[in-house]
């Protein structure tokens, strides 16, 4: 990490599912914790923020996912290798209530297709409906500490390099001490 990331910059507390413009509450009624990064020049409810480079860092000490390999649900716990925390690319956007006019600030976390990754495309339930070539596996966006600065700072089309999958050896991964849950 190197100082001029935190320059400029300020550490907000938000909800974690972002809030589009034209939300009525701030609670909307569809799922926007996550964000494909593949969509976000198409889907409405990130469009804006997309456009306007509202991109943040979301830091994390580790992340959740479900492996179904056993037929049961088996969490795994992925943390970073060097034991440092980890960044996930994210886009953010300030919700006005239009009643009270009470700003509400909210962030999503991207994600990517993981099909081909050799650790993530082991996560989550396969849909027996879909047939396998179809299945859309997913990885949050790891950022490494040496792009923080690009993805805050740099214009659009430097940042979109760095929403690519973390190569295998960024991740201890194992089932959680919980296992099932």
């Amino acid at each position: 990490m190197h100082a001029s990331v935190f320059e400029e910059c300020e550490l907000v507390a938000g909800q974690w599912r972002l809030i589009p413009f034209f939300a009525k509450s701030p609670r909307p009624s569809y799922q926007t914790n996550n964000a494909r990064s593949e969509e976000l020049a198409a889907k409405a409810t990130f469009r804006d923020p997309r456009k306007r480079g509202q991109r943040c860092i979301i830091p994390a000490r580790s992340f959740d996912e479900p492996n179904w390999e056993s037929g049961k649900t088996v969490w795994w716990s992925f943390r970073p290798t060097d034991g440092q925390r980890w960044g996930l690319a994210g886009r953010w956007n300030t919700w006005k209530d239009k009643d009270t006019g009470e700003l509400v600030e909210s962030f999503t976390m991207l994600t990517l297709n993981a099909d081909a990754h050799p650790l993530m495309s082991r996560m989550h339930k396969l849909d027996p409906k879909v047939a396998p070539e179809q299945h859309d596996k997913r990885s949050v966006v790891l950022l490494e500490s040496t792009d923080w600065d690009v993805w805050l700072r740099a214009p659009l089309d430097e940042a979109q390099q760095l929403i690519r999958l973390a190569c295998v050896e960024m991740f201890n991964a194992e089932p959680s001490p919980e296992g099932a849950r």
